[in-house]
């Protein structure tokens, strides 16, 4: 085992010496992408390595990305659950103000979100499918223990706490997945990875109308506690034992499927095999210095105030079009199915077209239709408000997984991707909007909210715009550096460790 591991080791570190060197017709090729902002990654060679890292693909999709997805799944279940509760009672049953559940939403997201980076750093060195099992068993026993909250502040203490496990699974997740697939295979399963929040909506309100409707001594939102908080202890065990530590170390793989798996991820990134399994204090210093994810933060937390700020009280809005706490659950569903389905379609064309922008931005077009449709159709029209829903719940989801995927494929150091996505992680600020801007004074018709939430959606469409022009204008700034240097001189660009990572004048950001 030892020497077979050694051996993929060496032959992996060939590959990536070799990645490094450039001649007359590399160096013009560079140029023509830098130019045209036609970023590269790894490119199968012949048609049997096409079919080869396909069949990868679908090994990796199946023994890594289902597991990944299910965790995901109750983790949306178990973050946005107090909205369902809600519809059966919960504040009225345990005399608690209707605004608990704002003010334990804004509490969760503002521990949450600053612990993010910390916790995909700590994520890093114990291991990150060893961290994700244990991260998701912290937030599995506190979702039980929701069943026998009395008080407010009991409420708040466990979101706090909740908030405080959940911070590092998405990034983390996202940062060990990109460790599996290439670049432009990668928005695609991140989007089947992040669809599953969307599904845990229609999950969740399928769930909540079982549980409402246990005949039984407890609440039925203190069933829904139980069940959820149960099942997410039981794949939170599981975790650490399935999931493989890196592609090289895959349980599933053979030798030369190993081989192959680590040495695509090199040409993918260039970047050095042993980088992948440490994090340097270079790596934490760069991330923190790097301009292009601080110029797309700001949009990414202002398209997050649909998915992780409207979703968490979809069900009370619902309600307030006039359906029963249980119908207002399973109405809840349909829009989730329409979100998963156009979230897959976009991802997968994003990929297939090697492309960011045109995508985002067309996802938020719809949320700004649907956020409009929602406020101005009036109360006494539900089944066009509805429709509104449908529409705004179609878009909502496509911005963060894509943008994920476009940091991702543009920070090409592990170890500072890791930081990368875990600073993103703070798009979740848009929960803490959200949880302020749905409150119970607004309700039923929620259109000053919403009226909100539209102009902030169609500042980030703006902003995301004005992100791509960044990008081709480094690129092209790059471009003119590179049309002065020699072959030799680009190859020593490549080799040495002046600019790191993207910013080499060699790396090209993809749009």
């Amino acid at each position: 085992m030892a020497d077979e591991k050694a051996s993929v080791a060496e032959e992996v570190e060939r590959v990536a010496r070799d990645t490094q060197l450039v001649d007359d017709k590399a160096a013009t090729h560079l140029k023509e992408e830098l130019q045209a902002s036609k970023q590269g990654g790894f490119i199968p060679s012949s048609p049997e390595e096409k079919k080869y890292s396909r069949a990868l693909n679908r090994k990796f999709d199946l023994f890594i990305l289902p597991f990944c997805v299910i965790i995901y799944m109750f983790n949306g279940l178990d973050r946005s659950n107090l909205g369902n509760a809600q519809t059966d009672g919960f504040t009225t049953d345990l005399k608690m103000r209707p605004e608990a559940i704002n003010t334990a939403t804004s509490l969760f997201f503002a521990t949450f979100v600053p612990l993010q980076p910390v916790s995909v750093m700590i994520g890093k060195k114990v291991g990150q499918s060893t961290y994700l099992g244990i991260i998701a068993l912290g937030w599995g026993v506190l979702t039980l223990s929701h069943a026998w909250v009395k008080t407010e502040k009991q409420l708040i203490a466990v979101r706090l706490l909740i908030g405080v496990f959940e911070a590092g699974f998405y990034p983390t997740c996202v940062s060990y997945l990109s460790l599996f697939y290439p670049r432009f295979d990668l928005a695609f399963r991140i989007a089947l990875f992040y669809g599953s929040y969307a599904i845990a909506g229609a999950f969740g309100g399928l769930i909540a109308y079982g549980c409402f409707r246990i005949d039984g001594h407890l609440h039925g939102w203190q069933y829904l506690f139980i069940v959820e908080g149960a099942f997410t202890i039981a794949i939170a065990l599981a975790t650490p034992f399935w999931l493989a530590k890196a592609p090289g170390q895959s349980w599933f793989l053979n030798a030369q499927e190993k081989e192959f798996a680590e040495r695509r991820m090199v040409l993918d990134s260039a970047a050095n095999l042993d980088s992948r399994f440490k994090l340097s204090k270079r790596d934490v210093v760069e991330a923190m210095k790097d301009w292009k994810l601080w110029a797309v933060l700001p949009f990414n937390i202002l398209a997050s105030v649909a998915p992780q700020g409207f979703t968490i009280f979809m069900p009370i809005v619902i309600k307030g079009l006039g359906y029963s706490g249980p119908t207002a659950n399973l109405m809840t569903v349909p829009p989730y199915v329409v979100g998963a389905f156009l979230l897959l379609l976009f991802a997968y064309s994003s990929d297939h077209f090697r492309e960011r922008t045109k995508h985002i931005l067309v996802g938020l077009l719809l949320v700004i239709i649907g956020l409009i449709m929602a406020f101005s159709i009036p109360l006494n029209q539900p089944a066009a408000r509805y429709g509104g829903i449908i529409v705004l719940l179609s878009g909502t989801f496509i911005a963060s997984p894509i943008t994920v995927a476009w940091l991702a494929g543009n920070t090409p150091e592990p170890g500072k991707r890791a930081i990368v996505l875990g600073i993103n992680g703070w798009g979740n600020l848009g929960g803490i909007i959200g949880s302020e801007l749905f409150l119970a004074k607004y309700g039923p018709s929620y259109v000053w909210p919403l009226k909100v939430a539209t102009g902030l959606v169609a500042v980030s469409f703006v902003g995301y715009a004005a992100y791509y022009f960044e990008l081709r204008l480094w690129n092209r700034y790059k471009a003119k550096k590179i049309a002065t240097m020699t072959p030799e001189e680009i190859e020593e660009e490549n080799r040495n460790d002046v600019r790191y990572a993207d910013k080499k004048w060699t790396f090209v950001y993809g749009v």
